[in-house]
């Protein structure tokens, strides 16, 4: 009965394996030939599931052990083997066991004079080959020795049969113990001789496949610590390089430069970041901070596993979703709500910071600023408060004006006239092709025009005839005097002498008050200068910079000069030029290399080292009680000569991938722009790129993992002037100091009787300066008691930012949030009226004072310490989470939560948020989502936005929760507040791809305007829920009709959402060992599968091919992907 129900192919299986007679074997073989080569895989995987590898195996084992095997019937055998072996995971495995291994090396051995026959036992041996534990097992039996006896120097037959061999012994060197017998027998010479003998001889490159498969045998044996001193030992590394100098720019060599260029980068050898240790140069004791070892030695043995073991993750192991594995599948957690972590009395403190709840009409209507001294206030500086629109310019049209005018004749356009004009009206800076100076139009002669029209008198006679020092006064001291002035002066005095004669409109920026905040900031190196950016304030470009378009082949080229500096060091200076670990100072203001400064307010750059007259080694100091999170650069940089390219290497980042390698720049500030009316900070930088280095850290520091890789960002910069001071950064710098100065410009520019603007202090820090609160909202109408009621019942929104120093997006953003609460905006009016704000500008201030890029000073991520914080160890945290827990013991939660981030390897702004469901889902749990109920509301907020606002994309967004985020602010808060719409807010560091902003790296002016546009998104959330007031529909209808119905022609508007424009995301791959980040490049397949299945497909056409055949020059320059 079984027999019966047998299939068609599971009975052709059963007699292949059980006839003896030939011309069934012949009839079925070629029957299962025909069925197998047309179709799709599908029909391989399902004859592999009813045995088809192992009724193949089994006939070839038969058909072999025969007196006189015949090859009519073992040929088609062979390349049926080879068709099906590719796409059966366990065949190495099968063939093992049927002893399949054995008798094809024996065919082989039999057959060395046959190519024909040689070439299918090859075909064989390499799909056996494709898993690690039965290319180990081939190993012992001989398989290396068999290959080298067909793998021969240069000639021009038999080359198939060669390129052939190759691959096998390719795969069979992924093993370990192949590798490590390979090195024992010597044979990295013998493969060393075999590629420079192709490589000589095959100059019309008709043969790179088989140059490629030698250097792919090279690539695997230099994964063992042992192979990399063998060929090091073989002079291997001036042989390739050497070999390849004349070849880079050829097309055709592509599978064998990428190769070298992964040898190299193997072999070149690890060695310590030039640092006395991995710990920050700045160190400040605090509560539970353990004390950083020692600097150790580092030595080979940190950085590669040499073991025995055979590690079978080719073909033997099922697939793994790593992505998934972080998901949170536990329902219990993802439902409770756990209570407060903190007696209930304890919240009673934070009543004190909701004051709108309880003062009375006459406490609210109280003068702002207080307590600010005079020395402050005198300065103040009151701005008209620009809407979303003076904010970006470029959304205006081209009758408007543009940012030299001032801003009060601009500020009269409102949010939602802005969104109805569109987000198309982006235009970029004309005539500027990528990687220009966006200098380029300074004049030469050092006049300028200010950003009002006047001229400003030579800068450099200014300075001679003054007795100024650019240098001093590019970075001025907080107090006292200029320390290299001919005559000292109070900074103030300074500073107002360079306003009067350099006057600069900056909105909501005022020198002389920043100067005082920045006195009153406390830092754990006692910073006595402040950068002249953050001093002078910037004005953003008035149009947006594209993208950089990525030099091809780039990162190429700078792996190789990094090669040619290990094996040609004749030209290398090494000269350490700045440090903070030595004394002070180590540079000679009479060389000509260039000066480096970076100890003022969020500076960072640990050490500088001339490598050549232009190029220079960059390290960035460490997290402070820490020993990574090397990312945040913020340093000053002077005498430098124009016209002449500085290269500058960034030689200690960590993160595996960079958005430098996908068209973003750094930033640049140029003090004598500055001081002719560009106080701008813009993109700057060509020839950039982001690389995995040979640098290591030990695996003593690191716990005893191996050695944790470095990367290099490589960038150069022709300066705009001769003799000037500039500063460079990671991105947009955004001070704590900054955000003191704009929080009291602010509170002085409201109308006290109509916004409620209060700033008070959340608590203390660590480092013992003050994190500051704000509130905003409206004044009620009057003194009734309805009003008054109306006004304490307003729901609240909490929006946080910058627990990451290194993220000064964020703080941009936040930047055009608070502004844009406190304007004349109809829309601003509105939120006012209907929400309290509760904001929190700088979650982490001593981490952005000190240039950390994710710490605070206890060295740790206060982003992953929202389930326990505690007082002493986390105060902003801790009374953050504390002032939140008060608002749910009260029943006012917040409707909505955002915390604001950057983001280093997306492009876009998008949303991160917190969903049951779609996480349960993701995860492919087998928990019945059906009985969960949940409040889909949650991705209303990104859906708005998605329409709203040019630079956000839905399609980025994620609602999933990870184990590896349970202490984030976003799922705590959602988890134990119940806020549903908990968010994280993230702002690309680059730009965006999709929308108006396509192709555009994000200025101050974007970042500032999604601030506005979340407001706005805000208000438009409310409009859309059923709890929606009376009253706000009212004034909504209202406003709707004093602005021609543009909210109308926003919410009717559905087509204009970005996702429906670009779909997105996640096209940069990971950085592993790409050379030039493409799917190609980095293959490390000995070639396809694909290309395989056409050379079997090939000869089953043409059996009547001869032994001796020549490949073609097409043929062999095809690349294997």
């Amino acid at each position: 009965m079984a027999e019966q129900e047998a299939s068609g192919l599971q009975v052709l299986l059963r007699t292949l394996q059980s006839s003896s007679d030939r011309e069934s074997i012949l009839t079925i073989l070629q029957l299962l030939g025909d069925l197998l080569s047309g179709g799709t895989d599908r029909r391989i995987r399902y004859m592999i599931s009813k045995g088809g590898s192992e009724a193949l195996l089994q006939t070839l084992v038969d058909t072999a052990r025969t007196s006189s095997p015949d090859y009519d019937i073992l040929l088609p055998l062979f390349r049926l083997l080879a068709k099906v072996g590719l796409r059966d995971k366990k065949f190495g495995q099968k063939a093992l066991e049927l002893e399949a291994l054995d008798v094809t090396l024996i065919l082989a051995r039999k057959n060395l004079c046959h190519s024909q026959n040689l070439l299918h036992c090859l075909w064989a041996l390499r799909v056996f080959a494709a898993s690690v534990t039965t290319a180990a097992m081939l190993g012992i039996n001989g398989a290396m020795e068999l290959l080298f006896k067909v793998i021969t120097p240069y000639m021009q037959k038999r080359t198939r049969i060669i390129r052939a061999a190759t691959e096998v012994l390719a795969a069979l060197l992924k093993s370990k113990s192949n590798s490590r017998r390979a090195v024992n027998r010597g044979y990295v010479v013998g493969l060393l001789r075999l590629h420079q003998d192709w490589h000589s001889h095959d100059t019309a490159n008709t043969y790179v496949l088989i140059r490629r498969g030698l250097l792919l045998c090279l690539k695997h044996v230099a994964a063992l610590r042992s192979g990399r001193e063998a060929f090091l030992a073989a002079q291997g590394m001036e042989t390739l390089f050497s070999t390849t100098q004349n070849c880079l720019d050829d097309k055709s060599l592509e599978p064998v430069i990428s190769i070298v260029l992964q040898i190299l980068r193997q072999c070149y050898p690890k060695s310590p970041l030039p640092l006395v240790t991995a710990s920050s140069a700045y160190a400040f004791p605090v509560p539970g901070s353990v004390t950083s070892d020692p600097p150790c030695v580092l030595t080979e043995e940190d950085f590669e596993d040499d073991g025995d073991e055979e590690a079978d993750k080719d073909s033997d192991s099922e697939d793994v979703k790593e992505e998934d594995d972080d998901l949170e599948t536990d329902v219990n957690k993802l439902t409770s709500k756990p209570g407060p972590d903190r007696p209930e009395e304890e919240l009673r403190q934070y009543e004190a910071m909701c004051l709108e709840l309880s003062c009375s009409f006459e406490d609210l209507e109280s003068k702002p600023g207080d307590d600010l001294s005079f020395e402050e206030t005198q300065y103040a500086n009151h701005h008209h408060i620009p809407t979303a629109a003076s904010l970006k310019r470029h959304c205006l049209s081209k009758d408007q004006l543009s940012w030299g005018q001032e801003r009060e004749d601009t500020g009269r356009t409102s949010l939602l006239s802005t969104v109805k004009m569109g987000r198309s009206s982006v235009h970029l800076a004309s005539g500027k092709a990528p990687g220009m100076n966006p200098y380029q139009n300074a004049q030469s002669n050092g006049l300028g025009i200010d950003s009002s029209g006047s001229e400003i008198p030579d800068i450099q006679a200014f300075l001679n005839e003054d007795a100024w020092d650019i240098d001093a006064m590019s970075c001025p001291r907080m107090s006292a005097s200029f320390s290299n002035s001919t005559r000292p002066r109070d900074a103030t005095e300074v500073i107002n002498k360079l306003l009067q004669t350099h006057p600069q409109h900056i909105p909501f920026h005022d020198p002389c008050l920043y100067m005082a905040k920045a006195r009153r900031t406390r830092s754990v190196a006692d910073f006595k200068m402040m950068a002249f950016p953050d001093l002078w304030g910037h004005r953003p470009p008035p149009s947006a910079q594209p993208m950089l378009e990525r030099k091809c082949g780039i990162q190429r080229i700078k792996i190789f000069e990094d090669i040619r500096r290990l094996l040609q060091p004749s030209d290398i200076i090494n000269k350490v030029v700045f440090s903070l670990d030595e004394p002070w100072p180590l540079q000679d203001t009479a060389s000509d290399c260039l000066r480096f400064f970076s100890k003022f307010e969020s500076g960072n750059l640990r050490k500088a080292i001339q490598v050549r007259e232009f190029e220079y080694d960059l390290l960035v100091n460490a997290d402070v009680n820490n020993t990574q999170h090397q990312q945040w650069f913020y340093f000053r940089v002077s005498g430098m000569k124009a016209a002449v390219p500085y290269r500058f290497n960034v030689i200690n980042c960590e993160k595996p991938n960079s958005q430098f390698n996908y068209g973003m720049q750094p930033t640049l500030y140029s003090v004598k722009e500055a001081l002719l009316g560009r106080p701008t900070w813009i993109r700057m930088g060509h020839e950039i790129c982001y690389y995995k280095n040979h640098y290591r850290q030990s695996a003593a520091v690191t716990g005893g993992a191996s050695g944790k890789c470095y990367y290099t960002l490589t960038f150069a910069v022709t300066f705009p002037h001769d003799e000037d001071v500039c500063y460079l950064a990671y991105h947009y710098p955004y001070t704590y100091s900054a955000l003191m100065t704009h929080l009291d410009i602010l509170e002085k520019s409201v109308n006290p009787k109509q916004v409620y603007f209060r700033q008070e202090v959340l608590c203390q820090t660590l480092g013992g300066n003050s994190c500051p609160l704000v509130t905003i909202t409206a004044m009620p109408e009057s003194k009734s008691a309805d009003h008054v009621e109306q006004f304490r019942q307003r729901p609240y929104q909490v929006i946080t930012a910058r627990v990451h120093p290194g993220e000064s997006n964020a703080s941009w953003v936040m930047k055009g949030t608070l502004e844009f609460l406190v304007s004349s905006d109809p829309v601003a009016r509105l939120l006012r009226e209907n929400f309290i704000f509760k904001i929190i500008p700088m979650l982490n201030p001593d981490g952005v004072i000190n240039g950390n890029h994710r710490c605070s000073l206890r060295g740790e991520d206060l982003n992953r310490q929202w389930l326990s914080p505690r007082a002493h160890l986390q105060p902003t945290i801790y009374h953050a989470k504390g002032l939140l827990y008060y608002l749910s013991s009260i029943g006012r939660s917040p409707v909505v939560f955002c915390d604001f981030h950057g983001h280093s390897q997306k492009k876009n702004v998008f949303l991160y948020g917190c969903s049951i469901k779609e996480t349960l889902w993701q995860a492919e749990s087998t928990v019945g989502t059906s009985t969960l109920i949940e409040d889909i509301s949650y991705r209303t907020l990104p859906k708005i936005l998605d329409k709203l606002a040019p630079a956000f994309t839905m399609s980025s967004c994620s609602f999933l929760v990870e184990k590896s985020r349970a202490s984030t602010a976003r799922v705590v808060v959602w988890r134990e507040m119940g806020v549903s719409r908990s968010y994280t807010m993230e702002s690309s560091y680059c730009g965006c791809n999709q929308g108006p902003y396509q192709g555009l790296q994000f200025g101050t002016s974007e970042l500032e305007e999604m601030g506005a546009m979340f407001c706005l998104g805000l208000l438009i959330l409310e409009l859309k829920s059923v709890s929606c007031s009376h009253h706000l529909l009212t004034r909504a209808a209202t406003l709707l009709n004093a602005e021609e119905e543009a909210l109308d022609h926003y919410l009717q508007r559905c087509s204009s959402s970005s996702s429906s424009i670009t779909s997105e995301l996640d096209d940069e791959p990971a950085c592993l060992e790409e050379i030039d980040y493409s799917t190609d490049s980095s293959s490390d397949q000995e070639g396809s599968f694909s290309e395989l299945d056409r050379l079997i497909q090939e000869c089953a056409f043409n059996k009547e091919e001869g032994d001796e055949e020549e490949e073609g020059p097409g043929q062999g320059r095809k690349a294997s992907p």
